[in-house]
């Protein structure tokens, strides 16, 4: 499967004291998906950042049937109502440096390759009105 673009969601749910990425899990297969939608996620738990494995890599993804970006995409999802708030800088450095960096880098992708979920369904939010995707492609 040819990777060619790092997507960006959000939950859009608040952030909290507990890990929200079970949650979205059992979300998924409640709905009777094999497993969770993204191949990662990122998130604020009281003071710690934290990631998280979602499907492997070499799996597509339930998250952007539009113009096959489960196939063509990697997808991460940062826990968050960022229509709202932006992400903190904090946040977006950890997800550069942890995970989209490293994809990047892996696939032999450019940081203009890093797009959000409404690039491809415009009548969604994701990753959010307030998430600056252009800040998140310089810290990659």
């Amino acid at each position: 499967m040819k990777r060619e673009f790092v997507m960006i969601h959000h939950s859009l749910t608040k952030d909290g004291s507990t890990v929200s990425w079970p949650a979205i899990r059992r979300f998924h297969r409640d709905k009777g998906w094999l497993d969770i939608g993204y191949h990662a996620g990122v998130e604020l738990v009281n003071d710690d950042l934290e990631a998280f494995y979602g499907r492997p890599e070499n799996m597509a993804a339930a998250a952007c049937k539009e113009d096959h970006m489960n196939e063509r995409a990697l997808h991460l999802c940062i826990v968050g109502n960022f229509d709202l708030v932006p992400p903190s800088d904090e946040l977006l450095a950890f997800a550069a440096r942890i995970v989209v960096g490293p994809w990047l880098e892996r696939y032999k992708l450019l940081p203009s390759a890093i797009v959000g979920h409404r690039d491809f369904a415009p009548y969604k939010s994701c990753p959010g009105f307030a998430f600056d995707l252009d800040r998140l492609r310089a810290l990659a």
